[in-house]
């Protein structure tokens, strides 16, 4: 629709001699390969795609080279290009209004990628970040909570939890009764649990 707005009726108002090169004969001979034909096609009709593609990118440099991409199309196609189906100029502008909305919604995609790029590695360094001061904290918790124990009860539960030894290991490596050995390391925990839970 816009490329039709673009080339509009006026095109056909206007006298064949105003209207410059037969732009049909110039793709007919380009599409065999003729580069002058082509180059004449260019001088016909750049000015015009090229003010289509500023419209659409808004942005000169990158005009330039969407309408270059244009006509790089147009010379590989013109063989396709169909009298019956519309003007030359209008099939021209169809494909250069087509390379600068790709070139918008590819400019738009780069964009949005590069938002959520920023805010997911945002995210993450600020979790890992929390993460960390977390677990500093709660390291800290937990030796101050081992502080609170008795000489006996500490060692019991260092070895028990931090070591991995069983209540038996835990006796013979400290050479009490076994009894002895559950008593320290229940009685520890249960002082654990009540200072980690009055710091937390």
């Amino acid at each position: 629709m816009v490329v039709m707005a673009a080339v509009g009726s006026g095109d056909t108002s206007l006298p064949t001699a105003a209207m410059g090169p037969d732009l049909v004969a110039l793709l007919t001979r380009a599409a065999r390969g003729d580069e002058a034909a082509f180059a004449e096609l260019y001088d016909a009709t750049a000015s015009r795609l090229h003010g289509l593609v500023v419209r659409v990118v808004r942005d000169r440099a990158q005009s330039e080279e969407v309408t270059q991409d244009a006509y790089l199309d147009i010379w590989r196609h013109c063989t396709r290009y169909d009298p019956a189906k519309g003007s030359p100029l209008s099939w021209m502008m169809t494909i250069a209004h087509r390379k600068a909305v790709d070139r918008v919604r590819s400019a738009e995609a780069s964009k949005a990628r590069e938002v959520t790029y920023e805010a997911t590695t945002v995210d993450r360094e600020h979790d890992s970040t929390l993460e960390q001061v977390e677990v500093r904290l709660d390291q800290q918790r937990v030796r101050r909570a081992l502080a609170s124990l008795t000489d006996t009860q500490r060692g019991a539960v260092e070895l028990a939890y931090l070591g991995g030894h069983t209540h038996t290991e835990v006796a013979a490596l400290l050479d009490i009764p076994l009894g002895t050995a559950k008593t320290r390391i229940r009685d520890g925990l249960i002082r654990l649990r009540d200072t980690l839970e009055v710091t937390a």
